[in-house]
């Protein structure tokens, strides 16, 4: 077992399905992109500084750092932003893994 594995695991049960949903979204839509355990947390990395960083929390589950986007990405993302660098999915509601793919997919193109 990885440490991401572990740390899935770990979560309480009603995060797991959401944390396992997020890896499975963003090693999709980062095609090149390597599974790495930093700062504590699962990360997927494009190279070896650039990647996103996801974890669970007690009511939510963040994914950092989202870099900002043009006029279309930020109206997307906009809403679940917590800090300048960062989105915050409330667990009370539906997990929005089109976002999480919008995100990802920006991270790959910015890293091309």
């Amino acid at each position: 077992m990885s440490e991401i594995d572990d740390y899935i695991a770990a979560a309480p049960e009603a995060a797991r399905e959401r944390l396992a949903a997020v890896r499975a979204t963003l090693l999709r839509s980062i095609p090149s992109g390597t599974e790495a355990f930093r700062y504590g947390m699962p990360a997927v990395m494009v190279d070896a500084r650039h990647g996103l960083h996801y974890a669970t929390w007690k009511h939510h589950l963040a994914i950092y750092p989202i870099y900002r986007g043009d006029e279309a990405f930020e109206a997307a993302v906009g809403p679940y932003r917590a800090k300048t660098d960062s989105v915050h999915f409330a667990h009370a509601q539906p997990l929005p893994l089109d976002i999480v793919e919008v995100i990802a997919r920006q991270l790959a193109a910015r890293s091309e």
